[in-house]
């Protein structure tokens, strides 16, 4: 997968994208990650992004045409999308992540910054993504998110499938808890069915402990049966 970044602050994600899996993926060529700056693709000396809105207002607006020049600059990869970071935008979740690391070969995430971006750049866009219904300082930490997000689904970036498969909402649920050596500390045991060796007993346990979870944390993800009954 090709995932191109326009953003005014490319230095944001350097780091990121040296670390951990994420930074294993696309040294490993399982993705590659292209920072386009806007005003690099400016025709005046000041290189300026940004105006002062029409009818008046607080803030300024990112112009169309250094974001047009940016993204029109990326060849084509079919199928692509084109992702706005924006609150408006539908909010990010793992069916989204799937979607993406599954249909597409190319994205092109715009990073919004100041007070919004012109609204002619819609014409370019085919998909708004939010974080949640909160305002940030800009499109750069959605846009990692989702990064994120996508490229650890992708064949090659997580050692063991099963390990994707067990994570929190694949299967609708929250995940069950998780222990590690040692069997006591300060006190606190770890679940005697974990260490049983009962692989049947053990998933059974696990199932009911995510089943758990899910009513405590995030009931709206439950069937309303399951709710009421603990089934």
């Amino acid at each position: 997968m090709e995932i191109n970044v326009i953003t005014l602050f490319p230095d944001f994600f350097t780091s990121a994208l040296h670390a951990s899996l994420l930074g294993r993926a696309l040294k490993k060529q399982i993705a590659t990650v292209n920072l386009i700056n806007p005003r690099d693709f400016t025709t005046d000396k000041h290189r300026t992004v940004d105006d002062v809105p029409y009818g008046g207002g607080v803030g300024m607006v990112l112009k169309p045409e250094p974001i047009f020049a940016a993204v029109e600059s990326v060849p084509n990869i079919a199928p692509r999308e084109v992702i706005m970071l924006t609150p408006q935008g539908q909010r990010m979740d793992q069916n989204l992540f799937k979607d993406l690391s599954t249909n597409y070969q190319q994205l092109i995430l715009i990073c919004g910054h100041y007070e919004g971006i012109d609204e002619r750049v819609q014409h370019l866009v085919t998909r708004e993504v939010s974080l949640g219904d909160f305002v940030l300082t800009g499109g750069e930490i959605p846009a990692l998110t989702l990064m994120d997000g996508v490229i650890r689904l992708l064949p090659g970036t997580v050692g063991k499938k099963a390990s994707l498969e067990q994570d929190s909402f694949e299967d609708g649920l929250l995940d069950y808890p998780h222990y590690t050596r040692p069997p006591v500390f300060r006190g606190w045991e770890v679940p005697e069915v974990l260490r049983s060796g009962n692989h049947g007993a053990i998933a059974h346990w696990r199932h009911q402990k995510q089943l758990e979870a899910t009513r405590k944390k995030r009931p709206d993800l439950l069937p309303e049966g399951k709710i009421d009954h603990g089934q």
